[in-house]
């Protein structure tokens, strides 16, 4: 009798897709969704199992150190979601289309969302905005492209409502938010974002759609939860919205190994024999 050992098979790792998304949805499996900018960060979450990974135009501020999202552009945004796909093996990759790239011109906003997708090989993307954007969606829709849509609070939007506080908390702007939700829906995209309404809110639209609902700020009654990486890894401690649970503190980490990186060079203490040719 052979004693050889057997192997396993490595199985290919099934990539998340939209149907993927609708059929958690679907079996009241919470959807997992984290920004990511970079190829490391993105091999990291990926690994991890995250769900979705947003290459998000909130790299203006975390990567690029602007106070909006606006100044970053389309070509920066291809970059960072070309590093982020050749980073994962499972996620499901979403791009923002980044301000300037869609609004009232459903032309460009196709050629836009046509470029992320040509090259960067990015599976869906994302877009602010409710019935004042339906034609642009539609049209995005029309070249087989999957949309995510983005309501409530929407930061590409700060210098017309002035500050980032809670959406939708008045009657009128709720029933707004409904009626958009609803056409989002009804035109095809294949989920959406909610961000900084009320949970109460959140909860009735995502029981009322088909589509999966991706909260942030939103309460526990989505069907799934959205955060940038480096604010739930602690990357900066100055910022503390009341939506942010820091599942490290690695801005300590990182400063602390640093510190003893330049007094272990100071003292000649790295590189020792043993880190030497």
């Amino acid at each position: 009798m052979s004693t050889e050992t057997v192997k396993p098979e490595n199985k290919p790792v099934r990539r998340v897709t939209t149907q993927s998304l609708r059929n958690m949805k679907a079996a009241g499996t919470p959807i997992s969704m984290l920004t990511a900018y970079d190829y490391t960060s993105a091999q990291l979450l990926d690994g991890a199992g995250v769900d979705v990974l947003l290459v998000g135009d909130s790299a203006s501020n975390v990567i690029a150190g602007h106070e909006t999202t606006l100044p970053i552009t389309l070509d920066h945004m291809i970059y960072h979601a070309q590093c982020v796909v050749r980073g994962t093996q499972r996620a499901f990759v979403v791009v923002d289309l980044p301000f300037g790239s869609y609004q009232g011109n459903s032309k460009k906003a196709l050629a836009s969302a046509i470029r992320i997708m040509k090259e960067t090989g990015a599976h869906a993307v994302k877009l602010e905005g409710g019935k004042i954007e339906e034609d642009t969606i539609k049209r995005i829709l029309s070249a087989g492209i999957p949309v995510m849509g983005h309501l409530g609070l929407t930061p590409q939007s700060i210098n017309q409502f002035g500050s980032y506080k809670v959406r939708a908390q008045d009657a009128e702007e709720a029933d707004q938010l409904r009626e958009d939700a609803l056409r989002l829906e009804r035109i095809g995209c294949f989920a959406m974002v909610l961000e900084k309404i009320p949970g109460v809110l959140a909860r009735e639209i995502a029981a009322k759609a088909s589509i999966p609902i991706i909260g942030i700020g939103a309460g526990n009654g989505c069907d799934g939860q959205v955060l940038v990486m480096h604010d739930m890894l602690g990357l900066n401690n100055d910022f503390n919205p009341r939506f942010v649970r820091k599942y490290a503190n690695l801005e300590e980490v990182i400063q602390t190994a640093v510190r003893q990186f330049i007094a272990d060079v100071r003292s000649r203490d790295f590189p020792n024999e043993n880190e030497s040719y």
